[in-house]
Formats: structure tokens, C-alpha cells, sequence
């Protein structure tokens, strides 16, 4: 009869555990669907500080947890707005950026989170760095140095000293935060992995593979790194995610599926996208349109791509 406290003590334990699971407030959804967006910003050691960087919108279904990601190039224009999309968060906080996002996806989108280069770092060398699989070798000789944005450079016209040289080789790495910013903002690299497009599937696969070693029970079982992680989220991550569906989130993320994650970039500089760079533009800017002038094939698009 020795196990019977035990197991009584295991009784009601779960039958606490199921009522409090019970009592946790309901996530966000659309039909089975959690809609996020993840802007990535530079913060307060850069001007403007509030500029979006990295712009992803997710969908996480939650009963077969499969997601899909579509990164949308910074450049594009916004009739809403009149202006290019990474500054949305800039004039608008958090509704004028749903409003945006609305327009090019026709999707709602429940939960924004909001995160700044040195925060991005804290976060991942607070993991212990974060591996991932580097796709292609490329060496990016323009990358910016922070706090050398307007160094005259002794008079060099070309400001080469604003600048340093990385490098990545192909194959698995496990990236510092340092290491991992440089990795997921190269925009000037030498050949393919120069362009937007690689540059935002470099984004999307450093998320997936943050995620997963988030949500490892390793990091939610270790309270240095979880308490560390919330209290890195909690002071320097905008969201409008409320204290008390904290759980209720991370619990229904635990069916995430890496195998079935669809990641897409939304391009059109190879001439056959659902956007396009028109020769000339009103604003006189480098921009990005829908091509046929509505956003009605990308809605279409994206909802036929949701999990």
C-alpha cells in the first residue's frame, strides 16, 4: 500500500494541472489558424531606430502543426501608406502595420512581435547560439559597421572603413548572436545570395531553427536561460501579446512540425513574380509593386498556400 499516496499525490496533481490548462485564456485564431508577424527593427544605436529590417508573416495551423512563412522584401510600396512598407511600424505602431499586411495578404494577423538587433543577439547567445544549416557559401566584403554610419573615413570617398568583410561556408554552423545578426542582414553579397531573396530565406531559416531551440524542453526545463529569455522578451520585444496568454502560446506551439513548414519569399525580380520593379515611380524611389496593380493574386496566393 506504499504507492497509494503517491499515486493519489499524482491524482491530483494532474487533475489541478488539467483544470489550470483549462482556465488558461484562448490563443488568437482564425479557423484553425494562428497568423503572427515578426518584424525585426535595428533600435535605439541606429537612425531612424524603428525602421523594419525583416518583415515575416507566419501561419501556424493548429491542429496538424504545419506553418508557412512568406518574408515580404522591404521595398514594396503601400498605396495605404504612400510610402514603402518598412516604415509602417515607424508611422503606425501596431495597427497601421495589420492594416498593411492586410492589403497585400487579405489575412488577419493576431499576434505582432517586435524585435531589435541587440536584443536578437542577447537572445541567441543566451541559447548557447543557435545552429543552422548555411545553404551556399558567400562572402559579403559591404557589411556595415554599427556606430561607423556617418564616418567621413579620412576623407576616402568610397567610406571604406564604414564597412567590414564575413564570410559563411556551406554546411552547419552554430552561430553566436553576433555571428547570426551578420548572417541574417547580408545584403551585399557576391552573387545569388546577394539578393533579397536569399536574404530573406537566410531569415526564415534562422527562425525555424531558433524556434526549435526555444521550444527545446532543455531551454523551457532550464531556468537560467527561460527566466533570462523572459526577461530579454519582456524589456526589450514590443508586442501586443498579453502576460496571460503566455502559456496558452507556447502550449499550442508544441505540435510545430519542422518537416512541415512551407517557406516562401514574396519576389519578383526574376521577371515572372507576383511583384515587379517599375522603371519609373511617382515617389521617385526604388520600389516594388503588385504586378496587374492589385494584390488580388497574391491574396490569392497566399491563401492557397496556408497550411
Amino acid at each position: 500500500m506504499k504507492w497509494l499516496i503517491p499515486l493519489v499525490v499524482l491524482i491530483l496533481f494532474v487533475f489541478f494541472l488539467r483544470g489550470y490548462w483549462l482556465s488558461l485564456p484562448p490563443v488568437r485564431q482564425d479557423q484553425g489558424r494562428i497568423n503572427f508577424l515578426f518584424l525585426g527593427i535595428s533600435g535605439p544605436e541606429y537612425q531612424p531606430p524603428d525602421l523594419t529590417d525583416t518583415m515575416i508573416f507566419a501561419s501556424y495551423n493548429l491542429n496538424n502543426g504545419k506553418s508557412f512563412l512568406l518574408s515580404f522584401p522591404r521595398d514594396i510600396w503601400s498605396t495605404t501608406l504612400k510610402a514603402k512598407i518598412n516604415t509602417a511600424y515607424h508611422y503606425g505602431s501596431f495597427p497601421l502595420t495589420r492594416e498593411v499586411i492586410k492589403e497585400m495578404t487579405d489575412q488577419p494577423v493576431h499576434y505582432i512581435l517586435v524585435l531589435d538587433f541587440n536584443a536578437f543577439k542577447k537572445a541567441v547567445d543566451l541559447l548557447g547560439g543557435v545552429t543552422v544549416e548555411v545553404q551556399a557559401s558567400f562572402d559579403d566584403y559591404l557589411f556595415p559597421i554599427s556606430g561607423k554610419e556617418n564616418d567621413e573615413c579620412g576623407g576616402d570617398k568610397e567610406f571604406k572603413c564604414r564597412y567590414e568583410g564575413v564570410h559563411f561556408e556551406a554546411g552547419m554552423e552554430k552561430m553566436s548572436g553576433e555571428r547570426a545578426l551578420k548572417y541574417i542582414r547580408s545584403r551585399n553579397a557576391v552573387g545569388e545570395e546577394g539578393t533579397d531573396l536569399a536574404r530573406s530565406l537566410r531569415q526564415q531559416r534562422f527562425l525555424a531553427a531558433f524556434k526549435n531551440q526555444l521550444l527545446n524542453w532543455r531551454t523551457l526545463l532550464n531556468p537560467q536561460k527561460s527566466l533570462g529569455l523572459i526577461r530579454i522578451f519582456a524589456s526589450s520585444v514590443a508586442s501586443d501579446l498579453k502576460p496571460e496568454e503566455y502559456l496558452s502560446l507556447v502550449l499550442s506551439l508544441f505540435r510545430f512540425q519542422a518537416q512541415g513548414m512551407k517557406m516562401e519569399v514574396l519576389n519578383g525580380l526574376d521577371g515572372g513574380g507576383l511583384i515587379y520593379h517599375p522603371q519609373v515611380h511617382s515617389s521617385g524611389q526604388w520600389v516594388l509593386l503588385p504586378r496587374g496593380g492589385s494584390w488580388q493574386a497574391v491574396h490569392q496566393f497566399v491563401s492557397q498556400s496556408l497550411p
